[in-house]
């Protein structure tokens, strides 16, 4: 067998040696051992958002795209909903100026609080107006403007919980609010706040202080 020269060609052979051979090839040690792999529990995913009663790939109001995605939003969809079609005395036409009213929501400062407050209220409006709903005693107080009767009827009874608030000939429908102590009920714009037989309240600027009468 030739082997190989360990010098240039061009130098006389005889001044070549020739190469050792190459040292026979260490096998390659086998690759460690891994443990089979485990696969991973699968993480768990949230529960689907469940939708409101209109289709959401319609929606084309601020308002529509903000109650696909919000649960407690799309939650009270459903229920107006559902307590709209059992009120078979509901005039549709109040019910539109209503979807109207929600929509135009987009011009206020607050657009959820807006949304939230129009649901809640379409809802008690509903639940009130309901024939043979009883009317809970109405509450008359003496106010330091007595220009204008106060009065509030608190209708603990339906969901959600609100009281109708009168003063002379404006009307609001407020909702229970927290408060550290005392009863507190409001909504943008109008607040009502008892403490130890006193009221006060703020309706749009208009501050009261008010007594209930015996």
């Amino acid at each position: 067998m030739k082997l190989p020269l360990s010098c240039p060609a061009f130098i006389l052979l005889a001044a070549c040696t020739p190469a050792p051979p190459p040292p026979p090839a260490v096998p390659a040690a086998p690759p460690p051992a891994t443990s089979p792999k485990v696969p991973s529990a699968a993480s768990p995913t949230a529960p689907a958002l469940a939708p409101p009663s209109f289709d959401c790939a319609r929606a084309g109001s601020a308002a529509e795209k903000l109650v696909c995605g919000d649960a407690e939003l799309a939650a009270l969809d459903r229920q107006l909903a559902a307590r709209y079609a059992q009120a078979t005395d509901a005039d549709p036409a109040v019910q539109r100026g209503w979807v109207k009213e929600r929509d135009a929501c987009w011009k206020a400062d607050d657009l959820r609080l807006c949304v939230l407050e129009a649901y809640r209220t379409r809802l008690v409006e509903l639940a009130i107006g309901a024939p043979g709903r009883v009317v809970p005693k109405t509450v008359e107080y003496r106010c330091s403007d007595n220009r204008k009767p106060f009065t509030m009827v608190y209708y603990n009874d339906i969901d959600p919980q609100a009281a109708v608030m009168t003063w002379g000939n404006d009307q609001a429908i407020v909702f229970p609010q927290p408060a550290a102590s005392g009863a507190k009920y409001g909504r943008v714009g109008i607040e009502y706040w008892e403490h130890q037989g006193e009221a006060s309240v703020d309706f749009f600027g208009n501050k009261l202080s008010c007594t209930p009468v015996p």
